[in-house]
């Protein structure tokens, strides 16, 4: 069998570098064409020397690596290169933030299948992205646990009633009001099931990251926001489910470990044996809590609901305040729960662009963040 050939944007994250672990493991089922990282230039030469890509995109233009034989690229040119590149069978996008966007529609436009690891394409510019894709016949492969949950588990679509989105509730799932309130940067960050990289795990603890997958989850299987529920299991053993029209629950279950989603996404539709963490064991798992989301306590849920119904330019907004929001809460600028309060600021104040162009989207989302950040001031 030919090497899948595959480029990874962002290898030196979370999700990059585990999904090098994947690749490591089936070495004799994949060619890297491309590795692209941002400030940790450290660790992805390490990376370019182990695996041997042809081309290196550096989003620094001021670092410069050199290593025999791989060609260096920089910055939103270097990505766009990559993603022209048609030797590439798959490309995972593993960048986080929007600068996952143009590349993303840039190998769609080039007929190369995707591996979808970044929210703000979809959640920034779903309507476009999945329109174009559709157009060129292009698959996306989601690589978020529950996406990833409720890929494997349809046969035909058109036979769903529902979208099940489980959630390990965070570390504040059964702390009040007042905790989030006083809660300090380590104990946000503390996930009780997931080690992810710093934004997406307060988005955990906020359950914003909920939110964020319901409007990825409207987008990826065309599913009205009605059809679309979250409950919370904290265990983090049932990834998702759908129910089908007949009132048949199929549900997609694994130990916690985003090998398997990545190597889903960039296997597809072959499975093989990977990185297990162990094999599975409902005896020793012994039982799965399920319980309704505190709305009240978890109000990002609503946000997005709210925002995805609405459409156009609403969800560049949330996307866009809640990143800010969540920076100023790193940063200590803030506390935890004022996340909301501002995002709900900003979405309150938002001048809706019902279908706006992809530079119209960078242009309000540029707008949001500057206005976000004058609202923490």
């Amino acid at each position: 069998m030919e090497k899948r050939k595959i480029s990874i944007l962002g290898s030196t994250g979370s999700i990059g570098t585990q999904a090098l672990e994947v690749i490591e493991k089936l070495q004799d089922k994949f060619e890297i064409i491309a590795l692209s990282g941002g400030s940790n230039i450290e660790l992805l030469t390490e990376q370019a020397e182990k695996f041997k890509p042809k081309y290196l995109c550096i989003g620094n233009s001021n670092k410069k690596v050199n290593i025999d034989g791989i060609k260096t690229l920089y910055g939103s040119e270097g990505l766009d290169e990559i993603c022209s590149n048609k030797e590439n069978d798959i490309i995972l996008v593993a960048v986080s933030g929007k600068i996952g966007l143009r590349p993303t529609l840039k190998a769609i436009e080039n007929k190369i299948q995707i591996a979808l690891a970044n929210k703000e394409t979809l959640v920034m510019a779903g309507d476009i992205v999945m329109k174009k894709a559709k157009g060129n016949g292009v698959n996306i492969l989601p690589v978020d646990s529950e996406h990833s949950a409720i890929h494997q588990c349809i046969k035909d679509i058109s036979q769903i009633d529902k979208l099940i989105i489980t959630a390990s509730g965070g570390p504040f799932l059964h702390k009040s009001v007042d905790d989030m309130k006083n809660a300090t940067v380590k104990e946000a960050l503390a996930h009780p099931r997931w080690h992810m990289g710093k934004k997406i795990t307060v988005d955990s603890a906020t359950l914003m990251n909920k939110g964020l997958e319901i409007i990825e989850a409207h987008h990826l299987f065309n599913m009205p926001y009605e059809k679309i529920d979250v409950v919370v299991h904290p265990q983090s053993i049932v990834h998702s489910a759908i129910e089908y029209t007949d009132g048949s629950v199929i549900a997609q279950l694994g130990l916690p470990s985003m090998h398997i989603p990545i190597q889903y996404a960039i296997t597809y539709p072959n499975r093989y044996e990977g990185i297990k963490t162990k094999s599975f064991s409902f005896s020793e798992i012994a039982r799965l809590d399920f319980e309704k989301p505190d709305f009240e306590k978890f109000p990002s849920i609503n946000m997005a609901y709210n925002a995805g119904k609405i459409g156009g330019s609403m969800t560049v907004c949330l996307n866009a305040a809640n990143e800010e929001a969540v920076m100023a809460f790193l940063a200590g600028k803030i506390n935890l729960y004022e996340i909301y309060r501002i995002t709900e600021k900003m979405l309150e104040h938002h001048k809706l662009i019902q279908s706006p162009s992809i530079d119209e989207i960078f242009e309000i989302d540029n707008e949001i963040r500057i206005k976000t950040k004058e609202l923490i001031k």
